[in-house]
């Protein structure tokens, strides 16, 4: 009797024990630390100024919480819920997980709760991706380029050429007031080719104008014949300069028989009569920007060709009776001017002054051309020329007065005027 009293003493203290830790759970507790002897499936922890309170759903083993966990989760004017999130089927135990991830910081020891997420349903952990691959017909390959170094010299020539052809045609069918039906044709050739590099100039050209007009019951008359070449070299002592020392060449002739219409049985001018060749050594002025030429040439051979016998020995275009050619020795001077006055509007200013020492200084042959072109288009263009020459050795035909004595009428300026319209083509 005495071994079983203490042992039912003991029953009772534990029943006991046990009801009034039961009945504590349901209560509001403050203490620094909380055993939990039965722990429940959910336990649902609310702090609410200061105090604790826990809901007890079922008895499960003892756990342990830190009075310094619960407060650092049940922070005031919050509502915290621990759920158990598995059961461990071997040992039969309720494993939960806190909802905050504690962090202490090694520097000052402070410790700071991190919240841990709900539930990973965002992460497809059982799903794959995959990529659709691109086939390429011809891939890029990695190449190597080997560089090569080339020096590219600047084009120190310059060409400016053009073919024309101008046309005019007058037609009359029952016509009162008259008139004849005609039409002309005007063929223009211009080369021009340029060297210029540092002190040197070379500038050569050719033109060529060839004219044909038919008007009824007269055949063909011819209203143009010209060919011109140049060519003038030059050399200058520094590139600042826009003086050149130089040495010009210029011949001009023509190409077939000149009549005095409607006399077509004698020529007046033939192919090399005449010819006139200029050869001199000056100074020139080349002013690029402007366009502008000035040649000075104080010393000028003048050769007048004149190869048909015929017109040789009546002395034509200043040559000896019966004799080929004749020289002069003078001064020659030579300005050219090419602007463009408008838009689509150019002006070509040629102008040639000459005078020999020997036969009668001081008396000017001239030759004078001013022409105006007007662009329609790249390729259709019109025209206006003037050609004046006065050359006191061309003289004209004799004459006999009323006396019945003969006299040469002498020279005379001599003009020619053309306008015209048509095709040009440049290159």
């Amino acid at each position: 009797m005495k071994k079983i009293f203490p042992f039912l003493l003991m029953v009772f203290i534990i029943s006991v024990s046990n009801a009034q830790i039961a009945d504590s759970l349901k209560t509001s507790i403050r203490s620094d630390s909380l055993k939990i002897l039965n722990s429940p499936d959910s336990i649902k922890v609310q702090k609410v100024n200061d105090t604790v309170r826990v809901d007890t759903l079922k008895k499960v083993d003892l756990i342990y919480i830190k009075r310094s966990l619960l407060d650092s989760l049940l922070s005031p004017f919050y509502k915290i819920n621990i759920d158990t999130i598995n059961k461990d089927t071997i040992s039969n135990r309720i494993i939960f997980t806190p909802r905050y991830r504690r962090i202490i910081n090694s520097m000052n020891q402070d410790t700071s709760y991190v919240p841990i997420p709900k539930t990973i349903d965002h992460i497809a952990v059982f799903r794959t991706h995959g990529i659709d691959t691109i086939g390429l017909i011809n891939p890029i390959e990695l190449v190597s380029i080997k560089r090569k170094k080339k020096v590219i010299d600047p084009t120190w020539w310059k060409n400016k050429n053009s073919i024309g052809l101008d046309i005019n045609e007058v037609a009359f069918v029952n016509w009162n007031a008259g008139g004849s039906n005609s039409i002309s044709g005007l063929l223009k050739i211009f080369f021009s080719t340029t060297y210029e590099k540092a002190y040197t100039l070379w500038k050569s050209e050719i033109s060529a104008r060839y004219g044909l007009n038919e008007q009824q019951d007269q055949g063909l008359i011819k209203t143009d014949d010209e060919l011109k070449m140049s060519s003038t070299y030059g050399y200058r002592k520094d590139t600042i300069s826009n003086w050149y020392y130089t040495a010009k060449f210029n011949f001009n002739t023509q190409f077939t028989d000149g009549f005095k219409y409607p006399d077509t049985d004698k020529p007046i001018s033939r192919f090399f009569a005449p010819a006139y060749l200029y050869l001199g050594v000056g100074s020139q002025y080349n002013l690029k920007a402007k366009n502008l030429t000035i040649y000075l040439s104080p010393v000028t051979l003048k050769s007048t060709f004149v190869f048909d016998e015929t017109l040789s020995n009546e002395g034509a275009f200043g040559v000896e009776k019966g004799k080929r050619s004749r020289n002069e020795l003078g001064t020659l001077i030579q300005g050219n001017w090419d602007v463009e006055l408008f838009k689509n509007v150019a002006m070509t200013n040629a102008l040639s002054l000459y005078t020999d020492y020997i036969n009668n200084f001081g008396n000017i042959d001239i030759d004078w051309v001013l022409k105006f072109q007007f662009k329609i288009n790249d390729f259709l263009e019109a025209s206006f020329r003037t050609h004046l020459i006065y050359d006191d050795d061309i003289k004209f035909e004799t004459g006999v007065d009323n006396n019945g004595e003969t006299f040469m009428y002498g020279a005379r300026v001599q003009l020619k005027q053309q306008i015209g319209i048509g095709v040009l083509y440049k290159f």
